[in-house]
């Protein structure tokens, strides 16, 4: 069961690594296709449009397909879509061989929590997800500050190349530690549809959208935060970005047991201590240390939102939480989006480089609001059904309660 977690969490560190890797190494990819910085950087919008479409799309089309059969589809597809990336000879073959490589992400997201649920006990389903969110987290740490100084020293190429590899590697663990998990007979694209019909489902998808949008609108601006406002030098900025990732892997560890816990009360306080960080940054982000400390502790609230809410989408979507696991990263992708073009919008007004944090704080604020209208439309529902065990002799799922 440790190796089975342990191999989701491989997939997610290869997700992660792919997806924040290509920001680090838009001017080598665009000496090397022979384009402009800014029009490389379509890639990366690239990949997350393949994500928002792949999400939903992938998981309706393989509704019936077995969990351990449609994750090893869709890590072959990743490694494909990576490998395509290595090789791209221009722009428009990079721009599609990302779009690819972006298709199987929410996909594979949402089918390992559901299957990492399914591993462990009902009363710690949410530690079993955030610890596959782990290799996400760490990805940040370890993975996209090698893979980019791989890439500046080998050639972008390589960085991809190298992903290719860790694909390889998570598509072998799968196979041999992740158990098969029977979908069960009402398994189906309208079952999942039917499932997405909930409100809550709704709400929840809205409060991701809206809520981590506020941690995109600083993410996508801290650059140029560090080095015009707290005095950071360009070769520093990668390991200070490996900041946002220690404190995204140390939310990320709390997360599960609070959400185990008190699901909805985790969710509240991480969007409003997230508000509170970003509030904190916009007059911390002139002082050195005061800024590094509190770029970690935003990275730990942005992650600890993370795990809550994909329970919550789980649990409200019932006996068919695949697709509203999925959906909830198209719905960070629509986050990150969104909450960059609402912090370029205040930079372009001639507010400050600073201001993407005020925008931040509303964002995280109206997440909250969402978040807990929510909350007070489901206070009579105590306790909501979470699907995390298939029963092997009836071949079907065995419905759970875990407290909202």
């Amino acid at each position: 069961m440790p190796l089975a977690l342990l191999a989701l969490a491989v997939v997610a560190f290869g997700i992660g690594t792919t997806e924040f890797a290509t920001m680090g190494l838009l001017p080598q990819i665009a000496d090397g296709i022979g384009v402009s910085v800014p029009q490389a950087g379509n890639v990366v919008s690239a990949y997350a449009l393949g994500v928002v479409v792949g999400a939903p799309l992938l998981t309706g089309i393989c509704a019936r397909v077995p969990h351990k059969r449609l994750l090893l589809l869709l890590t072959g597809l990743f490694v494909i879509g990576n490998a395509a990336s290595a090789v791209a000879p221009g722009f428009g073959t990079l721009f599609a061989a990302r779009f690819l490589a972006g298709l199987p992400h929410g996909a594979l997201f949402g089918v390992g929590a559901v299957v990492a649920s399914r591993l462990v006990t009902p009363e710690r389903a949410a530690r079993a997800v955030s610890k596959m969110f782990l290799g996400l987290t760490i990805a940040n740490i370890v993975g996209v500050p090698a893979a980019t100084a791989l890439g500046q020293h080998l050639g972008w190429r390589s960085a991809y190349g190298a992903v290719s590899v860790i694909g390889l590697v998570a598509l072998a663990a799968l196979a041999a530690f992740v158990p098969h998990q029977p979908r069960g007979g009402q398994s189906g694209i309208r079952h999942e549809l039917r499932a997405m019909g909930n409100k809550q489902v709704a709400i929840g998808l809205a409060t991701a959208v809206v809520g981590f949008g506020g941690f995109f609108a600083v993410y996508s601006y801290l650059v140029p935060m560090l080095t015009h406002l707290t005095g950071v030098s360009d070769s520093s900025v990668t390991w200070v970005l490996a900041l946002y990732g220690v404190g995204m892997t140390l939310g990320t560890l709390v997360a599960g047991p609070l959400t185990d816990r008190a699901l909805r009360p985790t969710l509240y306080w991480g969007l409003v201590l997230l508000a509170a960080g970003l509030v904190t940054f916009y007059f911390a982000v002139h002082s050195t240390v005061p800024a590094l400390v509190t770029i970690t502790f935003i990275g730990a609230m942005g992650a600890l939102i993370t795990t809550p809410v994909q329970m919550l989408l789980m649990a409200k979507a019932k006996d068919a939480p695949t697709m509203a696991a999925a959906s909830n990263h198209s719905a960070f992708n629509l986050a990150n989006a969104g909450g960059a073009w609402l912090g370029g919008l205040v930079i372009s007004a001639g507010w400050g480089w600073a201001a993407p944090n005020l925008v931040g704080a509303a964002l995280a604020l109206a997440g909250l609001g969402l978040a807990f209208t929510g909350g007070v439309m489901d206070r009579g529902h105590r306790r909501s059904e979470v699907i995390t065990q298939a029963s092997p002799v009836a071949d079907r799922v065995t419905p759970v309660r875990t407290a909202d």
